[in-house]
């Protein structure tokens, strides 16, 4: 697993420990005290690296390409999964995979962006970036959801829609301008949760939910942190003062009430172990879930209708 920048001194650190264990081993001298010293300095890098982590570390680590993706969620928190594919207009998209599933025994309707992890599966599933195919998709299994009154987990990981000339030819803005309507008045409970990225359009296509999580190392922007710095100081070498300004993490769009709750990670991120990871998700998106199933119709919309409508509000006090 290919270390990130900052993550080189826990790195080197470890190289030590295991140094000192093999010496202790081949040479049969006891340095417990040594490995004991080393191993409390190790955990003390980690705790001061992870637990102060700034916002481009965290796009970093949403990008990893070891983390966990929305099949793997699939596999580990879902059972009886049952792809449906097509949106009755165009064809597939296999950068947005959905269909039927239970999640602790309550039959749900899951979907959500795929990404690749070498250069194959990219191509097959376009980098996690849907064509409008894959929103109308998408929001053919969402109406199915509210005719069999199926709440729906949608799984966010994109860094933004298809912006190729043919994604375009194909309506692809007026392909998530529907699904925002349309998810805004849907009649069933809605549970999003933005896995890694979370770019633009992209991500909000399936994203207007009646709550909406984030995991802790997720990032969650109108654009990304190098098109940011692209535009405001005309160079990406600028990507993590972007990232700080924008306030694109988990922990400062709960603090601004942007999102509804934040899932937590194994230390050092969810590529760190995949099990850990989707075992906090279930529990997180579960008890969501009964919430929202404990209110009326008409309050759950009523609900999401002023949850969106309050965002933007500013505190001049």
């Amino acid at each position: 697993m290919k270390p990130l920048d900052f993550e080189e001194p826990i790195i080197e650190l470890e190289a030590e420990l295991a140094k000192l264990k093999k010496k202790a081993k081949g040479q049969k001298i006891d340095m417990s005290d040594e490995v004991t010293a080393m191993e409390g300095k190790l955990a003390e890098t980690k705790n001061q690296i992870y637990e102060n982590l700034t916002p481009w570390q965290r796009v970093q680590i949403a990008r990893h390409t070891n983390r966990p993706f929305m099949l793997d969620y699939v596999a580990h928190v879902f059972d009886d999964f049952c792809e449906l594919h097509g949106d009755r207009h165009i064809g597939d998209d296999n950068a947005m995979p959905g269909g039927f599933a239970t999640l602790g025994g309550q039959k749900v309707v899951v979907l959500g962006h795929q990404k690749g992890r070498d250069t194959k599966e990219n191509l097959l599933r376009n980098f996690g970036s849907a064509h409008p195919e894959g929103y109308r998709k998408s929001m053919r299994l969402m109406k199915l959801a509210e005719k069999f009154n199926l709440p729906v987990v949608a799984l966010i990981d994109t860094p933004g829609a298809f912006p190729g000339i043919g994604a375009e030819e194909r309506n692809i803005a007026e392909a998530i301008a529907y699904n925002l309507r349309e998810m805004a008045m849907l009649k069933t409970p809605i549970v999003a949760v933005v896995l890694g990225e979370g770019g633009s359009g992209g991500a909000l296509g399936i994203g207007v939910a009646d709550r909406v999580l984030m995991m802790e190392n997720a990032y969650y922007s109108v654009i990304s942190p190098e098109g940011c710095a692209a535009i405001l100081w005309k160079h990406r070498k600028h990507a993590p003062e972007a990232a700080d300004a924008m306030k694109i993490a988990a922990p400062d769009l709960g603090e601004l009430n942007l999102i509804d709750g934040v899932i937590n990670e194994p230390k050092g991120g969810a590529h760190q172990d995949h099990l850990i990871a989707a075992s906090n998700l279930r529990d997180v998106v579960l008890s969501h879930i009964k919430e929202l199933q404990a209110m009326s119709t008409e309050e759950m919309l009523n609900a999401r209708y002023e949850k969106f409508r309050s965002y933007g509000e500013w505190n001049h006090a």
